[in-house]
């Protein structure tokens, strides 16, 4: 499975309650209008315009 990275555009709070900056580098799954987003096992559910995704060699194997 190919991992997706991303960078939050806005402020977002994941499900622990942390708020994360603009600027946080994400882990993302899914695709469309809603995905999810992971930082350091905080599940953060991101919406298409909360984020950029990285592209080419910051795609990962894992």
């Amino acid at each position: 499975m190919i991992r997706r990275l991303g960078t939050l555009l806005v402020p977002v709070s994941g499900l622990s309650g942390t708020t994360y900056p603009p600027g946080t580098a994400v882990s993302i799954n899914g695709r469309g209008s809603a995905v999810d987003g992971f930082v350091d096992g905080d599940w953060l559910p991101l919406a298409w315009w909360e984020f950029a995704e990285n592209r080419g060699e910051d795609a990962v194997e894992g």
